[in-house]
């Protein structure tokens, strides 16, 4: 099948969270059930896309420009911690074109903590953006040599290890979206109540990330959604347990047609 027949019947778009890229869903992809066919996308400011990061509307519209570009009608899309929110957002300005949405890990109600206003403060988080990125994908390289894959530790050196941007630096990305969470968040979350499409929330109650309170309260105020619990994962759980996020996309998906 050509590149361009199996993106044109896409069914599943996949998102990335914050920082990262489409690989991200690479193993998830491999064990989706052969009924499906998926699109992993690097969202703008990450890996190969040369777009800039922007906020999560930008985002939202980006993807339903790349959907026409891709001749996608509509699919399920499945977003993973800040590319749930990219989903939400689609599916409030352009509720047709989703069949259906999948969180996993998914930013939302609650979710921002202390650490994530310094992260976004006007000075401080410039200067931790930039010393971040400037240390940790190398520290993280080095760090893979003692950490097992599949651990929480070697899940997390392998992501940071990888993030790249080729179009500009991933510490801007992070901070434009850091802030973004900010400034708008809220805005998209009070509208979760207009969302009628069907929804699957996936979490592990131990995220440190997102508080798995987030996932219960988008459970709660999206009107067709349901959530499912998977221990073991953490916050990455489409790179530690794969199998278990493509099984639930699968059967969740199915059971739409």
């Amino acid at each position: 099948m050509s590149l361009d027949t199996r993106v044109r019947t896409a069914n599943v778009v996949l998102l990335h969270g914050q920082p990262g890229d489409r690989s991200d869903w690479d193993a998830v992809t491999a064990r989706l059930p052969g009924s499906l066919t998926a699109l992993a996308l690097d969202r703008p400011g990450y890996g190969d896309n040369p777009e800039p990061a922007g906020s999560i509307e930008d985002n939202a519209r980006w993807l339903l420009d790349r959907l026409d570009h891709e001749g996608i009608g509509s699919a399920v899309l499945a977003g993973h911690s800040y590319g749930g929110a990219v989903a939400l957002a689609a599916a409030t300005l352009a509720p047709h074109r989703v069949r259906g949405l999948v969180l996993v890990s998914s930013v939302g109600p609650g979710c921002l903590t202390a650490w994530d206003e310094l992260l976004a403060a006007p000075y401080a988080g410039t200067a931790l953006a930039l010393t971040a990125w400037a240390v940790l994908p190398w520290l993280a390289r080095k760090g893979l040599d003692h950490s097992p894959a599949g651990t929480a530790a070697g899940t997390a050196l392998a992501l940071l290890a990888g993030v790249h941007h080729r179009h500009g630096p991933v510490w801007r990305s992070f901070l434009t979206e850091q802030r973004e969470m900010f400034d708008t968040l809220d805005r998209w979350t009070a509208r979760l109540a207009d969302i009628r499409v069907p929804a699957l929330i996936l979490a592990d109650p131990a995220d440190k990330v997102v508080p798995i309170s987030t996932s219960h309260a988008l459970c709660e105020q999206l009107p067709c959604a349901r959530i499912d619990l998977i221990s073991g994962g953490g916050h990455h759980l489409p790179r530690r347990l794969p199998g278990a996020v493509a099984a639930r996309i699968g059967d969740f998906a199915d059971s739409l047609d």
